[in-house]
């Protein structure tokens, strides 16, 4: 029984530890929006009070500098993207690595925000103090793209739900026959989907021959950049609907044979 609440408990705390998480998310976009808003305008004073300079990686910052180092990435923003945008959370994440260099460093949260003018998009980098949800660091990936044509994408998108909507199939006709270790044939369709192919809204069709796809698919919507398609030839489904066939096949030639039998009889 303790067992039984200890883990209740455990579970109550991820759940909301992760809502938590999902909330912060959302509230990194809109901080991002803001302050780069105001980063536009050239409010470098309220630019700085939006930063968490109180951090442990903050407290030591020369304001001069960072006033300088504002309007510098300032100029580059405005210099390759413009002034007006829309955004879009891409993800945020805490990295935990054996390589110390690529840990995030305690108490923050790393997010990417996808950020688009009417034609192009690029991504902010954006690392938050877990505290004060203040701005430590932002800087810009090495992006700018094209906005893709998302129709294209939900259109490829026919693909992936055909190849789950057979899987499915295949997996109810298994059901209903006599064959002998059904879970081993699921087994099969569910994870017997390879080559897999990828359409990417920003980079288009790729294929990867030994990349195996639970149920056959697997989706992405991550801002432009993250928007992403994978499918996998369902090879354990045909495999076993055309056994199927022939295991009904040989169940009608004996249920014929069988009859015959009893007529000559």
């Amino acid at each position: 029984m303790n067992k039984i609440r200890i883990s209740i408990l455990l579970l109550t705390i991820s759940l909301f530890a992760s809502c938590n998480f999902i909330k912060d998310s959302f509230t990194f976009k809109d901080k991002t929006k803001e302050f780069v808003e105001t980063l536009m305008k050239k409010d470098y004073d309220k630019c700085v009070s939006q930063m968490a300079l109180e951090s442990e990686m903050g407290k030591n910052t020369n304001l001069d500098t960072l006033k300088l180092g504002l309007e510098q990435f300032r100029n580059i923003v405005e210099h390759n993207f413009g002034h007006n945008f829309e955004y879009s959370l891409m993800k945020s994440e805490k990295k935990r690595s054996t390589i110390e260099s690529e840990n995030t460093p305690p108490n923050t949260t790393l997010a990417f925000i996808e950020f688009s003018n009417e034609k192009e998009f690029g991504v902010f980098q954006v690392l938050f103090d877990d505290n004060s949800k203040k701005i430590i660091n932002i800087n810009t990936l090495n992006v700018k793209a094209p906005i893709p044509n998302m129709l294209i994408f939900w259109l490829f998108g026919i693909l992936p739900l055909a190849v789950l909507l057979f899987n499915i199939y295949a997996i109810r006709e298994i059901k209903k026959s006599t064959l002998s270790k059904k879970w081993l044939k699921y087994i099969a369709i569910i994870f017997f989907n390879v080559p897999a192919i990828t359409y990417s809204a920003v980079e288009g069709v790729s294929f990867k021959i030994l990349s195996f796809k639970f149920f056959g698919i697997s989706f992405g919507f991550m801002g432009f950049l993250g928007s992403v398609w994978t499918f996998g030839i369902p090879i354990g489904g045909i495999y076993w609907l055309w056994k199927l066939k022939q295991h009904r096949i040989d169940e009608e030639f004996n249920t014929e044979t069988e009859e015959i039998g009893i007529t000559t009889e």
